[in-house]
């Protein structure tokens, strides 16, 4: 199957930005871990595996249509936050920035014609609705519960609940 440049640069262009998710989400984890939100812990390492399956999802298809994936490197994402509400916040802008990428591939597939890219990317498009959704309800319970001791707990109670779901 022929893919052009544009779509080839675009889909290596968001297995990199999987892949910086799946970094991010796992440094995220790992901050939870050691600052003693075993529940939020639990939910990013579920949202890294979760970023690597997408990115792999990615390089199958871009290697099965004779795209031929690039693996790239990753860049070192923070290691410190502020506090659990900034870590989901911050998830939020990553999700949001991955959801306009996958809006632009769209766009250029429709544009080439490009049906078999368009399709594979129909999941994608749903995924992100749903992955927007979770971090921006995940903030509303900042707002209605609270940002004191006992309402951060039970956030991240909530979120170790999400982590078994998916």
């Amino acid at each position: 199957m022929k893919i052009s440049q544009n779509t080839k640069k675009l889909l290596n262009n968001q297995i990199v930005l999987e892949a910086n998710a799946a970094n991010s989400y796992l440094a995220m984890a790992s901050w939870c871990e050691i600052t003693g939100y075993v529940g939020a812990a639990s939910f990013f390492y579920a949202q890294s595996d979760e970023e690597r399956s997408h990115m792999l999802k990615f390089i199958r298809y871009l290697n099965n249509i004779g795209g031929n994936a690039t693996i790239p490197a990753i860049k070192s994402p923070p290691n410190s936050f502020k506090s659990l509400e900034s870590t989901i916040r911050a998830a939020l802008n990553n999700e949001q920035l991955v959801t306009k990428a996958i809006y632009a591939i769209v766009e250029t597939a429709q544009k080439e014609k490009d049906h078999s890219t368009h399709t594979f990317l129909d999941w994608f498009v749903n995924e992100q609705v749903e992955e927007e959704k979770k971090f921006e309800t995940v903030l509303q319970k900042f707002d209605l519960i609270g940002r004191d001791k006992i309402a951060v707990h039970e956030i991240d109670k909530i979120l170790g609940e999400l982590a078994t779901k998916d």
